[in-house]
């Protein structure tokens, strides 16, 4: 069997491993369009920040492991720009050559991932402007920081814009955050991102909200940020609005896609085209919640869809249960998590719900170093389900979190959730856990 995968990342190379491992006969091509392979995407700020220092930790297998080790034909610099699924046939452009390329496959598997979204705005070729993607962007955001880039500019006060964010800071850069939404990290509730702001302020980082950006400025180099209401001096500018699927070929083969632009793919990640397969940042995840396909690109997602992908290729039968939509980040003294749906999502998708919000303690409040930590549940007006939950704290949130994850992914009750058997002592929680103690309130 003659299989292609097309993405040599998270979704690309797990699905490859359970070939390997699962069908011996099968003959393995990878075309991957950068240099490298399997790579920790989500360690790229911490690298910017300096904890991590070298870019060789955040590769977890090198393009030789999988050559030598595993027999797989892993190549680099291979963009494929062109399907024929009649033909069962992939082209592309070999990128260190110029040449094209052509490759049959009896599987094909799509984990092409996403790109950053840069605004189309004037000046944005300009030097000194950067997204964070991969380990050359964030080799040439590291380099571009010389001792006198001291004011750094970051579009976008998401998830990659807060952590790149902190870890600027902590090199001794001013860091300024723009962004055209009305508050920071504006997918948790507002509650959440007043807490955010609060923790911005406090390290000295200016945010600037509800203005967006119109042009760049510079001869050769960025020089300001103008927005539609004011400008703005940048040494260095960041780019952090969001990603998109790389799927434009898919699309022109006939692959259906989601309003969101990702490949539309059912339990066993296969697509509408025969064959066809497609897993991780390119590809939707069913959201269990709102029973619906969603887009969340997550590297914890691009795994299990990849594997997933890989089993069922080799022919062992596997499905993908879908997301709840968990998530967590650092951002200084805080950790800020989710999982379910925000007060928005719930408003959108018309579910009757009820909010409460909580102020806990991440252990016994007579033990050391306890520390508050606040919580917001949703639950179902009318079933008692549990429907989301976020929390910011110093320490406590990842627990809570993940149990709510787990009361989520099996369909808990606010009364299921008072009943968990969950552990205590006090360097560890209190005899009714935060999250038990909310639900308590309902």
């Amino acid at each position: 069997m003659k299989v292609v995968i097309i993405g040599g990342d998270a979704a690309g190379m797990s699905a490859a491993m359970q070939i390997v491992r699962n069908n011996k006969e099968a003959n393995i091509t990878v075309f991957e369009k950068g240099k490298t392979y399997s790579y920790a995407q989500c360690g790229l700020p911490y690298y910017l920040g300096g904890l991590i220092p070298e870019t060789d930790m955040l590769i977890a297998r090198t393009i030789d492991t999988f050559r030598n080790e595993y027999g797989i034909d892993a190549r680099t610099e291979h963009e494929v720009t062109f399907l024929d699924p009649k033909l069962q046939v992939v082209s592309g452009i070999d990128k260190a050559t110029g040449k094209e390329f052509h490759q049959t496959y009896d599987k094909l598997l799509i984990a092409t991932g996403a790109s950053p979204i840069i605004p189309p705005v004037d000046g944005k070729d300009l030097d000194g402007i950067h997204v964070l993607k991969t380990i050359p962007d964030a080799e040439r955001i590291a380099e571009d920081m010389k001792e006198d880039a001291l004011n750094i500019t970051i579009i976008g006060g998401g998830y990659i814009g807060l952590e790149v964010a902190e870890n600027l800071v902590q090199k001794g850069k001013k860091v300024r955050i723009i962004d055209m939404a009305k508050r920071l990290g504006n997918v948790y509730d507002e509650e959440v991102s007043e807490l955010i702001h609060e923790e911005a302020a406090k390290q000295g980082i200016e945010h600037v909200l509800e203005e967006t950006v119109q042009r760049f400025e510079g001869k050769d180099r960025v020089e300001h940020v103008v927005t539609d209401k004011d400008t703005y001096r940048a040494d260095v500018v960041n780019v952090a609005v969001g990603v998109k699927p790389n799927t434009s070929f898919a699309k022109e083969a006939g692959v259906n896609l989601h309003p969101s632009g990702a490949i539309i793919v059912n339990p066993y990640m296969e697509t509408n085209v025969e064959n066809v397969y497609a897993a991780g940042d390119c590809a939707t995840q069913f959201n269990r919640i709102k029973e619906l396909d969603d887009y969340i690109p997550l590297g914890t997602h691009a795994n299990k869809q990849g594997r997933v992908a890989g089993s069922n290729i080799a022919g062992v039968t596997k499905t993908f249960q879908g997301v709840v939509g968990s998530s967590i980040m650092k951002f200084f003294d805080l950790t800020i998590g989710r999982t379910g749906l925000s007060e928005e999502e719930a408003t959108r998708l018309r579910i009757p719900y009820e909010p409460l919000e909580f102020t806990g303690r991440s252990h016994a409040g007579y033990y050391p170093n306890s520390d508050k930590l606040f919580m917001k549940l949703l639950r179902h007006k009318e079933t008692d389900r549990l429907l989301g939950v976020q929390a910011v704290g110093k320490t406590g949130v990842d627990k809570r979190i993940d149990v709510a994850a787990t009361a989520l992914y099996h369909r808990m009750t606010i009364a299921d959730i008072e009943n968990l058997d969950l552990s205590y002592a006090p360097p560890f929680n209190g005899v009714w856990d935060p999250l038990q103690q909310a639900a308590r309130r309902y």
